[in-house]
């Protein structure tokens, strides 16, 4: 099951981002497990592309991954402190996983 979360997270194109759930879908696991797999061995994969459904990054490594974000010229919103992925224009859809 961690083979196919990070194996899903890899394939997702720079710009692009996943929600949570679409993970846990394309790798056919829960949302939470995916949030375990990465906070356990995804550091080698882009785990700054994987964000919850508001199109938000990882608490308390939002800032890193907003470097990323702005490097890979993904797609933001920005209202005041509040910056989240745009889902509209970011998403990968699941039925592209491993279409780079």
């Amino acid at each position: 099951m961690a083979e196919r979360v990070l194996s899903t997270v890899s394939s997702i194109p720079s710009g692009h981002v996943m929600t949570y759930g679409d993970v846990a879908e394309a790798a056919g696991t829960g949302a939470r497990a995916v949030g375990q797999v990465l906070r356990n061995s995804g550091h080698h994969v882009p785990w700054w592309r994987v964000v919850d459904a508001r199109g938000r990054p990882v608490e308390g490594a939002a800032q890193e991954a907003l470097e990323q974000f702005l490097e890979e010229s993904t797609p933001l919103l920005h209202r005041g402190d509040d910056v989240r992925v745009d889902l509209a224009r970011a998403s990968w859809p699941t039925h592209d996983v491993g279409r780079t």
